[in-house]
């Protein structure tokens, strides 16, 4: 169906200034193109409704431009099914992933009303701002446990700290190995902090992920329900109530955590891959 085929394209391919289309829009284009007399909003809504078009919404992503893409993140999904090298772990290897929580911010709430029968929680919208402060996490893939603290900032000293926290503690002190899967961020880029932590610690393997692989990082999971469960909506007096409220936070789901069910496999990573291998080639990207 013509209408269909509008919606499926870029407004920039008709030759319109506009970022996306609406139904009234998509209905006015089909008109002025010939392909229908005349047509409602309405209709134009329940034909691409019968598809799933819906030209009206988007959704951000990025290409891999790492050429080591898929080899990188090939070895962080084995390390989550308990594999290094194409060699099973043995039970003193550990696994943790760490990454920070940059720019969390402290604001004041003149009220905050408690949500009462036919009425939700209101929160004020004016607030003033206390600061803001960083939040560095490491989660053991395989044990459920978790690592945290809070810093003025982020940088390389305030993550080396986070790291002498999990690694100067048992069992990670004496194991075997000690795999931190990290994203490339300033704290804990490339070689030169691999070289740092072996210094530090010989049994700790730095595994860097590829670039814009941050879902593959598993403490991003646990940051997103800190995001959800604590911090949405924001109310905290200071700088110190909200350290707190983080540190209480991280060992109230400790408590009752268990490891992340990961099921993304190296099989799925190669479908994902030959998809967006595609993806890369089409006309409307390439436009």
């Amino acid at each position: 169906m013509g209408i269909k085929a509008l919606a499926c394209q870029l407004p920039r391919q008709a030759g319109l200034p506009l970022a996306r289309y609406s139904c009234g829009e998509l209905a006015a284009l089909a008109m002025r193109q010939g392909l229908v007399a005349t047509i409602s909003d309405t209709t134009v809504w329940r034909w691409l409704s019968a598809d799933a078009i819906r030209p009206w919404q988007h959704r951000s992503w990025i290409l891999p431009r790492d050429p080591q893409f898929e080899t990188k993140a090939a070895r962080v999904l084995d390390l989550y099914h308990r594999s290094w090298q194409g060699e099973p772990l043995e039970a003193d290897d550990y696994v943790l992933c760490g990454d920070e929580k940059t720019s969390i911010q402290a604001r004041e709430r003149p009220a905050v009303l408690a949500p009462a029968p036919g009425a939700p929680m209101r929160v004020e919208h004016e607030y003033i701002r206390r600061g803001a402060l960083a939040y560095l996490a490491a989660w053991d893939v395989t044990r459920a446990k978790l690592f945290g603290c809070c810093e003025a900032t982020t940088g390389i000293e305030p993550f080396d700290r986070l790291v002498a926290q999990v690694m100067s503690q048992e069992p990670y002190r004496t194991a075997r190995r000690v795999f931190w899967v990290i994203d490339n961020g300033s704290s804990h880029r490339g070689q030169a902090c691999s070289e740092r932590w072996q210094r530090a610690w010989p049994n700790l393997i730095a595994v860097h992920l590829p670039i814009h692989a941050s879902w593959l990082n598993q403490v991003e999971i646990y940051f997103s329900v800190v995001q959800r469960k604590l911090l949405t909506p924001n109310d905290f007096c200071s700088l110190a109530a909200l350290a707190d409220a983080l540190l209480a936070f991280q060992a109230r789901y400790e408590a009752v955590a268990t490891a992340f069910e990961w099921r993304f496999t190296r099989e799925d990573l190669a479908r994902l891959m030959a998809k967006l291998a595609v993806r890369a080639q089409s006309p409307a990207l390439a436009a």
